[in-house]
């Protein structure tokens, strides 16, 4: 069965995002469910914490972990006999959760449907906090049962073994050939190559690169962000490969106006602007 039309027995697709809630600082929740509606599919929701702002850069943030509230919200849904066409995963808080995760996919994916991990675990090199070796391990299992995995340049170091490259350039191949142990499709963001920036990705054991030019900066949100697109052109039945190009092509476009246009990067990204031009090129590709 083919599953990956827009429309699947009479019925839009359906996408369950299970993310935090970062209510200042645009990005998990609060970028999936725009970014993906717009792409013209149901965009269901599953907070697994609720923050005042993102963890990059405010001080004095509150945090409350809804690890308690999942099973009353999955109990309810099992009463619904929902079933979700895409499941992506982003920010999960601890081993529990992964676990969660786990069994969420196997309970609630629709036969056919898709399962993608965006495993949210550090950057620069580094764990974020809260998180360690052991969660590490546990998201590198939950990694393997996954359709495509979308992970930073840190996060697929320590997903692949790999020793992180404190240098300007890193050889995406060979991470991306040692991540192939972990997942057969892995997609990996923000490899740094001199004054460009690639997204590699594997298909069918085939490596590949799309580059952009490097707008210097931390942007907050840019892995949501293209995640988020990536997801929603596969589900508006793009292909992989499509789907990372025109993933790229809006988180490019939307760093390079909010380099000129946000002046205290904290915020996120000004994405907003750029979301009809992607549309415009989502719906092209489709005629």
């Amino acid at each position: 069965m083919i599953l990956l039309n827009f429309f699947t027995e009479g019925r839009k697709l359906r996408v369950l995002c299970i993310n935090d809630v970062s209510c200042i600082g645009k990005c998990s929740l609060t970028v999936a469910l725009p970014v993906i509606s717009a792409c013209g599919v149901t965009c269901d929701v599953l907070p697994t914490a609720l923050l005042s702002t993102h963890t990059g850069g405010f001080k004095g943030y509150t945090f409350h972990d809804l690890t308690g509230e999942i099973p009353a919200i999955l109990k309810h849904w099992k009463s619904l006999d929902v079933k979700f066409d895409f499941i992506y995963s982003g920010y999960l808080g601890s081993i529990e959760q992964i676990d969660t995760v786990e069994k969420i996919k196997n309970s609630f994916l629709a036969e056919g449907g898709k399962f993608i991990v965006d495993p949210v675990m550090g950057d620069g090199g580094k764990l974020y906090d809260r998180f360690d070796d052991a969660f590490v391990d546990k998201m590198r299992e939950l990694c393997t049962q996954a359709h495509y995995i979308l992970p930073n340049l840190t996060e697929a170091c320590f997903l692949a073994r790999h020793p992180y490259p404190h240098q300007e350039s890193t050889d995406g191949y060979a991470l991306v050939k040692k991540l192939l142990d972990v997942n057969p499709c892995p997609i990996v963001t923000g490899v740094h190559e001199e004054k460009e920036i690639s997204v590699f990705y594997a298909e069918n054991g085939i490596i590949n690169r799309i580059t952009s030019s490097l707008c210097e900066g931390f942007f907050v949100g840019a892995g949501d962000l293209f995640a988020s697109a990536f997801v929603g052109c596969l589900a508006r039945g793009k292909s992989a490969r499509d789907a990372v190009s025109l993933a790229t092509s809006l988180t490019t476009a939307a760093i390079k106006r909010s380099a000129k246009e946000v002046p205290d990067k904290r915020f996120g990204l000004n994405f907003e602007k750029e979301l009809f031009p992607f549309l415009q090129e989502l719906n092209d590709a489709e005629d």
